[in-house]
């Protein structure tokens, strides 16, 4: 029994599960019951997302230190040295609870305090910044993860869908809906991002943190809800496609954040060059004029596609976003040669007094 049934009859989150809210109308849960040879998307199948998504931080964390580790060392990746920070309880207090950057009259406050001179407070607070901000090799074990998983998902969506009728044709994906019987592997590729973007959630706290971090929570969060709702609202046929259009572009990013660590320019400059075009196509031409077009057109209105048409268009608005933060970059630094610096970038290593902001666009 689905889980909508098993709670309808319980009396537990009737109202939650009712059929009206999830599918188009005339559909109830009875249509979607498995029988001996078909099969349908389960709400239950989704708890393997926790499982999954502590396996695949499991994995990382053995790819970063037994692959992406050696191979970077071995690339010519290396860390600047960093000067040490002397221990002071009144310094390290002030910069823990009130802040990294104290102005002016809370330095010399400070220098009262500590008895030190002002200057020597200064030195103490980009000192203990530098300590701070993330190491280069931890950003290139960490790409280097990222684009293993989106360039092995990318192909993998593209050898599962290649050959069904509504990849190529989207009026299919509505066909009998949402009477879809479910695919082993589609049902496993699908939860297989879910756990992808659950484990990215709850290593954001230890993650490299970019400048875009507040985007960075809304993407996740819409993401993890597209694939939630549509999966047991029974539109993984959808679901895959979006999947697929926003992975297309991923794995170029992290190839290009990996050859700017190796200071590969040439190569890095042109790998983002690709990257611009294949974002911008396949996130401001063939998702809003062809995916979100389809579903937008061809689905009846109820609640829940109500709710994914939302999430799609946020998933929009960060793509105009993050498509104007490229353009000026690529104008800016490929073009008139100016500084690196944008504002998805994450705050590279300081060396005394300079911090550098390197370009790592989405």
């Amino acid at each position: 029994l689905s889980v909508p049934t098993v709670l309808s009859r319980m009396g537990v989150l009737e109202g939650f599960w009712h059929h009206e809210y999830w599918l188009p109308p005339g559909a109830t849960w009875e249509d979607l019951k498995d029988s001996a040879d078909t099969h349908y998307p389960q709400p239950q199948h989704l708890l393997l997302c926790i499982p999954g998504a502590l396996l695949l931080i499991f994995v990382r964390c053995i790819f970063e230190r037994a692959v992406a580790l050696p191979l970077g060392k071995a690339l010519g990746v290396s860390d600047k040295r960093r000067p040490k920070v002397e221990t002071n309880a009144t310094l390290e207090g002030f910069y823990i609870l009130l802040g990294r950057a104290p102005k002016k009259e809370e330095l010399v406050s400070l220098a009262k305090q500590s008895d030190l001179p002002v200057r020597k407070v200064e030195t103490w607070f980009r000192h203990r910044q530098a300590q701070d901000h993330p190491r280069l090799m931890k950003k290139f074990c960490e790409a280097s993860w990222r684009f293993t998983f989106y360039f092995t998902s990318f192909f993998s969506g593209l050898a599962l869908l290649y050959d069904k009728p509504w990849f190529w044709d989207h009026t299919v994906c509505w066909l009998k809906f949402p009477q879809q019987p479910l695919s082993p592997t589609l049902g496993w590729f699908y939860l297989l991002e879910l756990s992808f973007y659950c484990s990215l959630v709850a290593t954001l706290r230890f993650d490299v943190k970019r400048k875009d971090f507040k985007e960075q929570i809304i993407h996740h969060i819409a993401t993890i809800t597209l694939i939630f709702v549509s999966y047991c609202a029974n539109m993984l046929r959808l679901g895959t496609i979006v999947m697929l259009v926003h992975d297309a572009s991923d794995y170029i990013l992290e190839l290009a954040k990996i050859l700017h660590y190796l200071k590969w320019k040439r190569v890095c400059d042109a790998v983002f060059s690709v990257f611009a075009v294949v974002f911008i196509i396949s996130r401001l031409v063939i998702f809003p004029l062809i995916v979100y077009y389809y579903f937008v057109t061809k689905i009846p209105l109820f609640p829940i596609s109500c709710l994914i048409n939302a999430f799609l268009m946020v998933l929009l608005l960060l793509h105009i976003f993050w498509s104007y933060v490229i353009i000026q970059m690529i104008f800016n630094v490929i073009l008139r040669g100016e500084k690196r610096q944008d504002a998805r970038s994450d705050t590279e290593e300081s060396e005394m007094s300079e911090a550098e902001d390197l370009a790592k666009s989405k």
